[in-house]
């Protein structure tokens, strides 16, 4: 055997598992989905009809479907930018030669390691039964109210407990990002007359716009498919005011047994997602390029 047959056999067995696995685990179940949205199947019944483009003519007659994209999109611009804020408030803190870095990094990023469902159970205790207690001891109206039924309150309880759990993950990937800005060019500026904010602007914004691209692609992405913690903390309430799209999809299909219609609902929400995400990367790509 020749060095590039030796080769191709070497990638085709290191290649050919992680292939098999994401065509059956991926591939299979999108293109199935694809099939069944032109499908009418309650997901029992053996017969299984022909429903052409019904099912998507439908979604666009469905307020429901309107109403937990417009909190979905509310709640990813809200956690979107949070997140990144702390993450990188918390990389710039935790990147300072403290003697307690260490301890403080995996103390901020030991919450990301804790199932989203496991997350959402402990908050809904916390919500539902210390914060009366802590109200009554303190006095404060803003842990007297029940936050899981009032809506606007119950939106607010879901977005700090994402950031809560997910900050450290975003602050580790910003922190690595800080990690590699050469300390020689930021003695540069500061010998030039840059103070911090304009080191700050001028040097290490440029510098780790990479961390900022997959950050904000992983903030977008991941609060978009928001489900576990949503489920788990509001279950979509009070009144379907905090039901996320992929619940709601869910929802239609296990729960109303509108399989094939949730199924046409969730390649829709496909595209639209793969759309955004690729106008953002696309964007700040061309901009870490103009850098």
């Amino acid at each position: 055997m020749n060095a590039r047959a030796r080769r191709a056999f070497t990638y085709t067995v290191f290649v050919a598992p992680a292939l098999i696995f994401f065509t059956l685990i991926i591939v299979v179940p999108f293109l199935r989905a694809i099939l069944f949205s032109f499908q009418d199947w309650n997901g029992i019944s053996p017969v299984i009809g022909w429903a052409g483009w019904d099912n998507y003519r439908n979604i666009v007659r469905d307020s429901g479907f309107y109403r937990s994209f417009a909190f979905t999109a509310k709640y990813v611009i809200a956690t979107t930018i949070l997140l990144n804020v702390f993450a990188f408030l918390l990389a710039m803190l935790l990147n300072m030669p403290l003697k307690s870095r260490n301890v403080l990094r995996t103390a901020f990023f030991m919450p990301y390691v804790i199932g989203s469902v496991i997350i959402g159970f402990i908050w809904q205790f916390i919500i539902t039964q210390l914060f009366p207690d802590i109200g009554e001891a303190t006095q404060w109206s803003l842990f007297l109210k029940n936050w899981l039924s009032l809506p606007d309150y119950a939106f607010w309880a879901l977005v700090l407990v994402t950031v809560w759990h997910s900050v450290g993950y975003y602050m580790i990937v910003y922190l690595a990002a800080l990690q590699g800005v050469p300390s020689d060019l930021l003695e540069a500026a500061e010998i030039d007359g840059a103070g911090r904010w304009r080191q700050l602007y001028n040097v290490i914004f440029p510098l780790i716009r990479p961390a900022m691209t997959i950050n904000l692609f992983l903030a977008i992405s991941n609060g978009f498919k928001a489900f576990d913690l949503n489920f788990a903390l509001t279950e979509g309430g009070p009144f379907g005011t905090t039901e996320s799209i992929a619940l709601h999809i869910y929802l239609d299909a296990f729960t109303k047994n509108l399989f094939t219609y949730g199924a046409a609902k969730a390649v829709l929400f496909f595209f639209i997602l793969a759309t955004i995400s690729i106008v953002q990367v696309g964007t700040m790509k061309r901009r870490e390029v103009e850098l």
